[in-house]
């Protein structure tokens, strides 16, 4: 039987790809999909706070602890300079909610690269690994994302290339798409996490930078649709899908002595 469509072709890598965001946005409604989703969602989190953790990193500051908790939220606890400027504080802030759609965005252009496929499950596991073993705390991220980082490595290990390929897409659009779960926090200036009171992400870059916490929601917004964007247009590009022309066999002289006199 015929292919629907061409194998490698542009049409195929779409496929993938809306079939992968289906998988995300369509599984947690069905029966017991939220006890499939469940691990992942924790692992969105793990995106999202290791960003505020690692831009404090980045920037000089102390990245002191993460926990998640059972109902998915997170905190990512940071010691700041007493002198650090307010744009160090905003930009850690940022780093939160723009973490998920920039890991999104780079296991999607890994996906267009099959020798990236497996180099890219194992990166992640070990990133999963090392922030357990420095950062993680709490009952639910120690427990959860190993066998997170368990199930990539059996799949990295042993999976057949297309197992392989759509966990990477799977994982890729799940960053993607997480801004969209995070709509409504992004959009609120205070957040109730663990029973506590808190500024929200965007609220916190309006008391570090002024103008409205929504305003940031929307940069923040912008900034990951411009990521995932790019990275969708360049790992579905035609021209980089379409298979290269068959090498021609060299023209080939043969030439014949004749050695009888």
């Amino acid at each position: 039987m015929q292919p629907l469509v061409t194998p490698g072709s542009q049409t195929e890598a779409v496929g993938r790809l809306v079939v992968a965001g289906l998988v995300v946005v369509m599984l947690p409604s069905l029966p017991f999909g939220a006890y499939l989703t469940y691990p992942f969602a924790i692992l969105t989190t793990w995106f999202h706070e290791m960003g505020h953790g690692l831009t404090a990193l980045a920037l000089g500051q102390h990245f002191e602890q993460l926990v998640i908790y059972p109902n998915g939220s997170g905190v990512a606890q940071s010691r700041i300079d007493a002198d650090a400027p307010s744009a160090t504080l905003a930009a850690i802030a940022a780093g939160g909610p723009l973490a998920p759609s920039l890991v999104g965005a780079l296991l999607i252009l890994a996906s267009a690269f099959p020798k990236l496929w497996r180099a890219a499950l194992w990166l992640a596991v070990a990133a999963i690994i090392a922030s357990v073993a420095i950062w993680v705390r709490g009952i639910v991220g120690t427990t959860v994302l190993p066998l997170v980082a368990v199930f990539l490595a059996a799949v990295a290990w042993r999976g057949s290339p297309g197992l392989t390929r759509f966990t990477l897409q799977f994982l890729g659009m799940l960053g993607a798409l997480s801004m969209l779960r995070d709509a409504d926090y992004l959009l609120m200036e205070q957040a109730v996490i663990a029973g506590r009171p808190m500024l929200s992400d965007t609220g916190q870059i309006e008391a570090a930078l002024g103008l409205p916490h929504w305003l940031w929601a929307g940069l923040i917004v912008v900034m990951s649709g411009l990521m995932v964007g790019t990275a969708l247009k360049y790992a579905l590009a035609e021209k980089r899908l379409r298979p290269p022309p068959p090498k021609r066999p060299a023209n080939v002289l043969q030439f014949r002595r004749d050695t009888k006199r």
